[in-house]
């Protein structure tokens, strides 16, 4: 071989730039380390708690999506078995599809981050969260949402500001634990993820909240650990703050010690000109107002159908020179309509059908409609139905779990269908998406609670909501 050969692979591997920082009130520590892997990536950082480390890498294309009225932003959390030390159980033993786990994580991921990209900003963006390492203690999902905020922060992302999320846990003693361990969560009558970001007075804006009883609330709750409560809540949220403040300031310190990119060149697009929203404002307000306020649904959606292409032929002729006038056209509309049924709820205390703005659908419920099943129920909501279907099987009938969550079999299993005929579509029946995944852990986190334990209960539950 020609040339000089290196004498250690550690000459080829870039300097990892590492920052870490103690979460306040506790010997917990996270660190945020860039540099040194995914270096092709618009942003990359290895995000590590304890021994629970996740390499999360943020890019973005070149040229915004064509036709795209929407920001389209993809997050993906890839286990890798290896992260625990085992080989994937599979008949190929490699990782398949993701996990009930990692879809979760996704979404957890997506919420807070999403309204934080700048007005306009259409490219394409993904980001990818790969599960390096896994301890019995820290789960990864908070951490990798906070890697997330990180690498988009030391990236040529148009990203306006950090966000930083912090899972907390209302202990059997009353006290609020941050970042609690598995063992601090199964310990605790209460679990909540807060998310938000530094306004420019230093307060924080909560973003986002996802909250839930565990699994042994009501058992501690007999036992007499205390209840949580409004005010507990409050004092919850409030506590919360000062863990994303540590967070923020952490990922604040990377970005100086890294140094700031340069905003990578985009293009800002606009859904609608302002002579556009303003002719659609003009002619159409006093029409949609109108359609707007019909109480029952077939009725005012045909209308507003009505209205919307009589509205449409009338600009899209006047606007004739503009590129993508018919699609500039629609989107004011729709705007416009938003305005009109916002004002009215904030003005005039009515909703779109007509209800006061504390005013409930009407309710109704029945049970046993199946005779085969074990348990049904179909439970209705103005138009809005869902069935319910319960069945029970022996323990061997529990789902095994081949992730890298410390449980390897899950008792109780809520699965949530949404087929395109709910809202009178056409569409392709295909697997769970992500919504449905997510609606279906929503649902069961509420009923988790309140079912018995396997030691009253030995049965393996499964809950369909169709």
């Amino acid at each position: 071989m020609d040339g000089k050969v290196p004498s250690s692979i550690g000459e080829m591997m870039a300097e990892a730039i590492s920052v870490s920082g103690q979460i306040s009130g506790t010997d917990k520590t996270l660190t945020f380390e860039t540099g040194k892997l995914a270096g092709l990536a618009n942003g990359a950082v290895t995000a590590r708690m304890g021994d629970t480390q996740i390499l999360v890498t943020a890019t973005a294309s070149s040229k915004p999506r064509d036709g795209a009225d929407f920001f389209p932003l993809t997050v993906d959390i890839e286990e890798r078995m290896y992260a625990a030390g085992r080989i994937p159980g599979s008949f190929f033993r490699r990782e398949g599809r993701a996990s009930e786990d990692a879809i979760l994580a996704c979404r957890l991921i997506d919420r807070p981050l999403r309204p934080n990209f700048k007005e306009g900003y259409r490219h394409d963006t993904h980001i990818v969260g790969t599960i390096l390492g896994v301890d019995s203690q820290n789960p990864y999902d908070v951490i990798a949402l906070n890697g997330a905020s990180a690498a988009l922060w030391v990236s040529d992302i148009p990203f306006e500001s950090p966000v930083a999320a912090v899972r907390i846990a209302w202990s059997t003693e009353g006290t609020w634990i941050p970042f609690p361990t598995y063992e601090e969560g199964e310990a605790s009558t209460f679990e909540m993820v807060v998310a938000g970001r530094q306004l420019d007075s230093g307060d924080i804006a909560v973003m986002m909240v996802e909250a839930g009883g565990t699994e042994k609330s009501f058992q501690y709750y007999a036992d007499g650990a205390p209840k949580v409560t409004e005010e507990v809540l409050a004092s919850g949220l409030e506590a919360c703050k000062q863990w994303i403040d540590d967070v923020i300031e952490l990922q604040k310190s990377l970005r100086l010690a890294v140094g700031a990119k340069p905003e990578m060149d985009w293009v800002r697009s606009a859904d609608y000109s302002d002579e556009i929203i303003a002719a659609v404002r003009e002619v159409g307000t006093e029409r949609l107002t109108e359609a707007l306020s019909i109480a029952d649904k077939a009725q005012r959606e045909a209308r507003e159908s009505e209205l919307r292409g009589e509205i449409a032929a009338e600009l899209v002729e006047r606007f004739a020179d503009v590129p993508d006038a018919a699609k500039q056209v629609g989107n004011a509309i729709r705007s416009a309509s938003k305005e009109i049924v916002r004002r009215r709820i904030v003005e005039d205390g009515f909703r779109i059908d007509g209800r006061a703005t504390n005013e409930v659908r009407p309710l109704s419920a029945e049970v046993g409609l199946l005779p085969t099943a074990h348990g049904s129920g179909l439970f209705q909501r103005g138009e809005t139905q869902v069935i319910n279907v319960c069945t029970l099987g022996m323990s061997r009938m529990e789902q095994l779990i081949d992730t890298l969550n410390p449980s390897d079999r899950k008792r109780y299993m809520h699965h949530y269908n949404f087929p395109p005929f709910s809202t009178g579509e056409a569409g392709f029946m295909r697997g769970p998406k992500r919504r449905e995944i997510g609606h279906g852990a929503l649902a069961a986190r509420a009923l988790l609670p309140v079912i018995s334990s396997k030691a009253e209960f030995p049965y393996a539950l499964r809950l369909v909501s169709d």
